[in-house]
C-alpha cells in the first residue's frame, strides 16, 4: 500500500487496534498519511510494523478504554509530542463471554464488562479528546456502534444495550460540540470476519452471511474504508449512524 496524503499531517488515536476492525482502521488512517496511535489493551506491536512497513507512521499505546487514568495519561502524552489530537475512532470493543446474553439469563459481572469496554469507553475516549479538540479549533469522531443497537438479535442483550448507547451518546456529542468544531459520527457495521467469530461454527458463519443482501461477511477494511471517509470527507455530517452492513438494514431481518 501506497501511502496518500489525504489525512497528512493529522494525528488519531485507534482503540482496539491490536487486531480486527480496530487495525484496519489503523492501517487505513495510517496509509493515508496520519500519525496514527495504535491504542489497545493488547501488543499492537504487529500493527504498528505493519504499518511501518507500507509507509505510513504508528505508535503502539497501551490504553484500557475502561479507565479514565488511562485516557488521560495517553492523551496527554500524544498532545505534548504531536501538538493536538484531530481524530478518534472509538473501535475497541467486547461481546459477552461470560454468561447468557439475554435479558433474563444475564449476569450482572457480564453485563458489567461489555458495558464498561463498549459504552464506557467511548464516553471516556470522548471525553479525553474533545476538550483539546476544541482548544485546537475542531476535530472528528467515530465512535463503533453495530447493528445490534438498531434493531433486536439474538443473545446480545448486553452487547445491544451498550452498542445502543454509543449511538445515542453520538448523537448528542454531535449536538453538543459541532458549534466548537467537533463532528461525532457512528457506523453500524453488519456481521464482520474478525477474531470474535473464529469460534462459530460453518452454520452459524452462512447464517450470518446470509442475512445480508451482499451475502458474505463484511470486512474489518470495509469499515475501516468508512472511518477514514468521514474522517477525510465527512464535513457535513454530524451526529449520524452509518450502517456498513452488505444491505441487512434494507432486507429487514436476520
Amino acid at each position: 500500500m501506497t501511502v496518500k496524503d489525504g489525512l497528512q499531517g493529522r494525528t488519531a488515536i485507534v482503540t482496539g487496534a491490536a487486531q480486527g476492525i480496530g487495525r484496519a482502521t489503523a492501517l487505513r488512517l495510517a496509509g493515508e498519511g496520519a500519525l496514527v496511535a495504535c491504542a489497545d489493551i493488547q501488543d499492537c506491536g504487529e500493527t504498528v510494523r505493519l504499518a511501518e512497513k507500507d509507509g505510513g507512521r504508528a505508535v503502539a499505546v497501551e490504553l484500557d478504554v475502561r479507565h479514565g487514568a488511562d485516557w488521560a495519561r495517553a492523551v496527554s502524552a500524544l498532545v505534548a509530542e504531536h501538538g493536538r489530537i484531530d481524530l478518534l475512532a472509538n473501535v475497541a470493543g467486547v461481546v459477552n463471554m461470560n454468561s447468557p446474553d439475554t435479558v433474563v439469563d444475564l449476569t450482572e459481572d457480564a453485563w458489567q464488562v461489555v458495558i464498561d469496554t463498549d459504552l464506557k469507553g467511548v464516553w471516556l475516549g470522548m471525553q479525553a479528546v474533545i476538550p483539546q479538540m476544541i482548544e485546537a479549533g475542531g476535530g472528528r469522531i467515530v465512535n463503533i456502534a453495530s447493528m445490534a443497537a438498531l434493531r433486536g438479535l439474538p443473545n446480545l442483550a448486553s452487547y445491544s444495550a451498550a452498542k445502543g448507547g454509543v449511538v445515542g451518546l453520538t448523537q448528542q456529542a454531535a449536538f453538543e460540540y459541532a458549534d466548537r468544531g467537533v463532528l461525532v459520527n457512528a457506523i453500524a457495521p453488519g456481521t464482520i470476519d474478525t477474531p470474535i467469530l473464529a469460534g462459530i461454527t460453518d452454520e452459524m458463519r452462512e447464517a450470518n452471511a446470509n442475512a445480508h443482501l451482499i451475502r458474505r461477511l463484511g470486512r474489518p477494511e470495509e469499515i475501516a474504508a468508512m472511518v477514514a471517509y468521514l474522517f477525510r470527507e465527512g464535513s457535513f455530517q454530524t451526529g449520524l449512524t452509518f450502517p456498513v452492513d452488505g444491505g441487512w438494514a434494507a432486507k429487514g431481518n436476520f
